[in-house]
C-alpha cells in the first residue's frame, strides 16, 4: 500500500459549504484516496511524510470552464504546456465546456459526435502535469436526436458544451436536446451574455428559464455579461449551478456573489476561468477569482474555496473536491504570499492577494514540490 501522512497542518478546509473550516491538523492518505483525517495522526509503516509546516491545506482546484482541444495545446492562443501551467495554479482537474477551438470544428451531427467521443477517450488517458480533464463536451448542432445523445453518453461523454456555441439556438429546439441529455445522464452548460466567437449569440435571462441548463456559464459574461438585472432574474427564477469566471465581468462578478450570499445559497456556485479564450490563458486565474471574491464580495474566504473545490466535483459527480476518507486525494498546499498583510491564506485572500502554492498532491501522488507560477508562500510545505 503506498501511503503518505501529512502533518503540522495550520489550517484545513474542508470543501465542502456545510464545514468549510476542519478542526485538524493531519491526513493520512492510502492507494490515492484520503484514509483519516484528524489531529496529531500517526504515519502508517513505510508511509512518507509531508510536513505543511503550519500551512492551509484545500482540495485540488477545478476549473468548472476550459476550453481545451486535443492535448496540452490551444490553437486559440497558440500556446503548448497551458494545462501543465495551470496546475502549477493549483488547478488539479479542468472541465471541458466544448472543444469549439478545434480547427475545422466539424459541425455535422456525426462530426460532432465523434468529436465529442473522441475528446472524452483521450483525456480520460491524458495528465498533462499530472492534472485531470473531464473532456469531450458535446456541442449542439442541428440533426442530432435523442437517439445520437444516448450514443455519446454510452461512449463516455458526460457533458453538453456551452449551449449557444453550435447551430441550435433557439430556445424551444435546445431546451428539447437539454431535456434528452439530462434525462440521459449528462451535465448541461449554457453559454450566457454577449457573443465570444464568431457563430455563437446573445443569451439572456429568457433563454436560460426556458431551456433549464444545468450550468448557467459564465453568469458574469464570457466575456460581456447580461444586465445585473437580468443576473438576479437568472439567479432567483432558475435552480441551475451559477458560474462565475475570471475572464469575464468582474464587477458584475462580485454584485452575483453578493446577492448569492444574500440567499445563503453559497453551495450553488462553482468557479472557472473560461480560457484559452480571446482574453488569454490565465494560469492563476482560479487562484485569482478567490482573491476577488473574498476581497470584493460578502463572500467569505472559506466558503469561496468551496465554489472552487467540493460544489463542482459534486455537480459533475467527481469524487474528489472535498477533503473527507474516501475522496481522491487531490490537495494543494497554500499560505499567505511573502509580502501580504495577511497572516495566513485566508488573511491573503480577504487582502486580494494571490496565494502562494507549495506542493500540489494528485491521487496521493506529489506532482509539484513549489508552484512554478504563484509568489511564494510564507510557510511552504516539504516532504521531509
Amino acid at each position: 500500500m503506498n501511503s503518505t501522512l501529512i502533518k503540522n497542518i495550520g489550517l484545513m478546509l474542508s470543501g465542502d459549504v456545510s464545514g468549510p473550516i476542519l478542526q485538524a491538523d493531519s491526513i493520512v492518505i492510502a492507494d490515492g484516496l484520503i484514509k483519516d483525517v484528524g489531529s496529531g495522526l500517526k504515519a502508517p509503516s513505510g508511509a512518507q511524510t509531508i510536513d505543511a509546516a503550519g500551512c492551509a491545506v484545500t482540495p485540488g482546484l477545478i476549473d468548472s470552464h476550459c476550453h481545451v482541444v486535443l492535448g496540452d495545446w490551444t490553437p486559440r492562443q497558440q500556446m503548448q504546456n497551458f494545462l501543465d501551467s495551470s496546475l502549477h495554479g493549483g488547478v488539479t482537474t479542468s472541465i471541458s465546456a466544448g472543444e469549439v477551438h478545434l480547427p475545422g470544428r466539424p459541425k455535422d451531427p456525426l462530426g460532432t459526435k465523434c468529436l465529442a467521443i473522441v475528446a472524452a477517450k483521450s483525456w480520460a488517458n491524458l495528465r498533462p502535469g499530472g492534472m485531470k480533464v473531464l473532456g469531450g463536451a458535446l456541442i449542439l448542432e442541428k440533426g442530432l436526436s435523442e437517439a445520437d445523445i444516448q450514443e455519446c453518453a454510452a461512449a463516455g461523454v458526460k457533458i453538453i458544451g456551452e449551449v449557444g456555441l453550435g447551430s441550435v439556438k433557439e430556445p424551444d429546439e435546445a431546451a428539447q436536446m437539454v431535456a434528452w441529455a439530462k434525462a440521459a445522464g449528462m451535465t448541461v452548460m449554457m453559454h450566457t451574455g454577449g457573443t465570444s466567437i464568431p457563430g455563437s449569440s446573445v443569451v439572456g435571462a429568457s433563454d436560460i428559464l426556458k431551456v433549464k441548463p444545468s450550468v448557467i456559464s459564465h453568469i458574469n459574461g464570457g466575456p460581456t455579461a447580461v444586465s445585473y438585472a437580468e443576473a438576479k432574474e437568472i439567479v432567483e427564477k432558475s435552480e441551475a449551478a451559477v458560474e462565475i469566471v475570471q475572464c469575464g465581468n468582474l464587477r458584475r462578478a462580485v454584485e452575483v456573489a453578493d446577492l448569492i450570499n444574500q440567499r445563503g445559497e453559497w453551495g450553488r456556485v462553482i468557479l472557472g476561468n473560461d480560457a484559452p479564450s480571446g482574453t488569454g490563458v490565465v494560469t492563476l486565474g482560479i487562484l485569482r477569482n478567490l482573491a476577488i471574491l473574498a476581497s470584493q464580495s460578502q463572500v467569505a474566504p472559506e466558503l469561496a474555496v468551496c465554489m472552487a473545490t467540493g460544489n463542482t466535483a459534486g455537480l459533475y459527480g467527481l469524487n474528489r473536491g472535498v477533503i473527507a476518507p474516501g475522496k481522491e486525494a487531490d490537495l494543494v498546499f497554500m499560505d499567505t504570499p511573502m509580502g501580504s498583510p495577511g497572516k495566513d491564506l485566508l488573511g491573503a485572500l480577504i487582502e486580494g492577494d494571490t496565494p502562494g502554492v507549495s506542493i500540489i498532491i494528485v491521487d496521493g501522488k506529489i506532482v509539484a514540490t513549489k508552484s512554478r507560477n504563484t509568489p511564494p508562500a510564507v510557510r511552504q510545505a516539504k516532504l521531509v
